[in-house]
């Protein structure tokens, strides 16, 4: 997913998320978060229409399953805390059911 849409997703701004993903950058390996080439981005772009009336500064960020969820545990957002904990209650679900 690109930073633009779980900014929206975690009810903070597209800023804000790359900022604290910069304060936390040790975790977001490269199999966590990457960001697009120009290529990339144009090709995006033209395959879903997206508008780049207005434009962006810098290319976005996409994040993979795993940087999603370390999202949910650096932001401090209502949506975001509400994710971190129902992530780590269904590990513990996971848990219970591997070991019956």
């Amino acid at each position: 997913m690109l930073d633009k849409d779980l900014a929206e997703l975690y009810g903070v701004t597209t800023g804000r998320l790359n900022e604290q993903v910069k304060r936390n950058i040790d975790r977001f390996p490269a199999d966590f978060m990457f960001q697009l080439n120009e290529t990339e981005w144009k090709n995006l772009i033209s395959q879903n229409a997206i508008s780049n009336w207005g434009g962006r500064r810098k290319l976005p960020f996409a994040y993979t399953e795993q940087g999603v969820a370390s999202l949910s545990d650096v932001l401090k957002s209502e949506t975001a805390i509400k994710i971190h904990v129902a992530i780590l209650r269904a590990f513990v679900k996971m848990r219970k059911f591997l070991n019956e």
